[in-house]
């Protein structure tokens, strides 16, 4: 926007007036202006003249993840300015060293750049991939396959005998309560819970144990019942048709399998396009070694809400 004055007759004094107002109004547009980059990614530190700023940390934060994990905030920046200063020292020394020269580093260097490339598209055709309609398609399927699947819930007592098993089936039918006498007897890690398993499908247990506990009627207890873990009296709560969770439960689970298989898919096609040739497997069947990556599975692709 340029601002202008009307011509006067006053000549130079009105002439210095307006500057004067001009640069006024300069400095209030300025004020109101936002924050400039330079702002918002301040210098931390310099070294030897070499600028380290907010952005280089940020991104040292995300490189080094994991060993940062359990420091507070102050303690993690000051930690991670101090790692890029030492950082950038030592370059320093490697190039006057020439080190860059060296095969070795070379090769290391070609290796992480191929990486970053790599990592950089894949991670964009993944966003890229991750719509909502993408989302809403998958967790629709999903959704379809779960619903009207019998789950059941149950309880179960496991020891190491089936002559142990009989006692505490005596036991039960004498009246003891099913839950107490878990918590004294079962071995099992969900002892302490009144041996409760909460809701399961058919295919989530070992075959023996779903085979009876799918075919008996709420309330029930079954006979002793033997599996690789050990013998097992089980009583079955409840049983009813398995719903699908809210997709706001498994949106992040979606997500993450929509973002690998869009990835997997493009390598894949990537790959059909290239020419690959395995010298280790000279002898071997063309086909195999031209073979396609498996696409990504994410776990819990049938999105099974937690257990009880």
């Amino acid at each position: 926007m340029t601002t202008s004055f009307p011509a006067t007759k006053t000549g130079v004094r009105l002439g210095l007036a307006s500057a004067a107002l001009t640069g006024a109004l300069a400095m209030a547009l300025l004020a109101g202006l936002p924050a400039r980059a330079d702002d918002a990614n301040p210098v931390l530190a310099k070294v030897n003249g070499s600028e380290i700023r907010q952005s280089d940390v940020t991104l040292a934060e995300e490189e080094l993840g994991p060993s940062l994990a359990q420091m507070d905030p102050s303690t993690k920046k000051d930690n991670v300015l101090s790692f890029l200063i030492d950082m950038k020292i030592v370059a320093k020394a490697a190039e006057d060293k020439k080190i860059e020269n060296n095969e070795d580093f070379k090769k290391r260097l070609a290796f992480t750049r191929n990486r970053l490339l790599m990592d950089s598209l894949l991670a964009s055709e993944g966003k890229a991939a991750t719509t909502d309609d993408a989302m809403k398609k998958v967790y629709e399927d999903a959704s379809k396959q779960i619903s009207g699947e019998q789950e059941v819930h149950a309880r179960h007592i496991l020891v190491e005998t089936e002559d142990e098993a009989k006692a505490v089936e005596d036991e039960l039918k004498k009246g003891a309560d099913f839950a107490e006498l878990a918590k004294k007897k079962s071995k099992d890690p969900g002892a302490s819970d009144g041996g409760d398993l909460g809701f399961f499908t058919k295919d989530q247990m070992v075959p023996e144990f779903s085979a009876v506990a799918f075919s008996l009627e709420p309330g029930k207890i079954s006979d002793p019942v033997k599996s690789q873990f050990g013998w097992h009296v089980i009583k079955v709560e409840e049983k009813r048709n398995r719903k699908a969770p809210d997709f706001d439960q498994v949106k992040g689970q979606i997500e993450t399998y929509v973002t690998r298989k869009a990835q997997a898919d493009y390598v894949a096609k990537l790959r059909e396009g290239a020419k690959v040739e395995r010298m280790d497997q000279a002898a071997a069947d063309p086909a195999k070694a031209d073979a396609k990556p498996d696409p990504a599975k994410p776990a819990d692709s049938k999105m099974a809400p937690a257990k009880k």
